[in-house]
């Protein structure tokens, strides 16, 4: 099914337009369908050692692959991955969870905290320097660290407000998202037994969520 879906997608980055996109429409239905189902067996593989995402429905956590052109100078009609976030709430959800992205030459697994509005950043950077030592080590386990290497995101260029600027853990906490990526190549989602593979990833981002979900879940009242 992969196979299919990032080729698909390699057709529609060199045709994105509607009259190409409405010639395949049914092409699209059937592999979204297929992307939905194979959405729907993580959500149940993860939620065998992450009981939060347990109920969850596949259609809930896929992004459109509409785009939204209205603020944006690039008028393309659609995105060119097809995208998933496996969380309580789903796509829309500030929890930090399990992302799945299908692109060609761009394939990824994620998980963690992206784009937080300013309170729950705020919130999120203290909460992480207040037990710094604790998250740092869950970013150093070895195992952890070959499969995630690096928080990804967008840096502040020096120490924000209130933190010592000559901190050994400033590769952190000048971070405006704190999130990690596995890339992956295409060849990855076309081989038999990815699921189970990914799910091993996803695995070792348990420790991960679960630190950053109790700020959130304390920023949103829920604790």
């Amino acid at each position: 099914m992969n196979t299919e879906i990032l080729q698909f997608l390699e057709e529609l980055k060199q045709n994105n337009n509607r009259a190409w996109f409405q010639d395949n429409k049914e092409r699209y239905d059937a592999l979204r369908q297929g992307f939905i189902d194979e959405v729907q067996e993580l959500i149940g593989r993860i939620s065998l050692f992450d009981p939060e995402v347990a109920g969850l429905e596949a259609k809930d956590c896929l992004f459109r692959i509409y785009r939204d052109i209205r603020f944006s100078p690039d008028k393309t009609p659609y995105k060119i991955h097809f995208a998933a976030y496996i969380a309580q709430g789903g796509r829309s959800s500030e929890r930090s969870g399990y992302y799945i992205h299908l692109e060609p030459g761009n394939c990824m697994l994620s998980g963690g905290v992206w784009c937080p509005p300013p309170a729950l950043l705020k919130k999120l950077r203290q909460d992480i320097y207040d037990h710094i030592e604790e998250f740092a080590a869950i970013l150093e386990d070895p195992v952890f660290k070959t499969t995630f290497p690096v928080l990804e995101g967008e840096m502040l260029k020096r120490m924000p407000a209130g933190y010592p600027a000559n901190s050994p853990y400033d590769y952190i906490l000048k971070h405006k998202d704190f999130s990690v990526v596995a890339v992956k190549p295409d060849s990855f989602f076309c081989k038999k037994g990815w699921i189970e593979q990914a799910v091993d990833c996803y695995k070792l981002l348990l420790p991960f969520n679960r630190f950053l979900n109790y700020t959130v879940d304390d920023y949103q009242g829920r604790i």
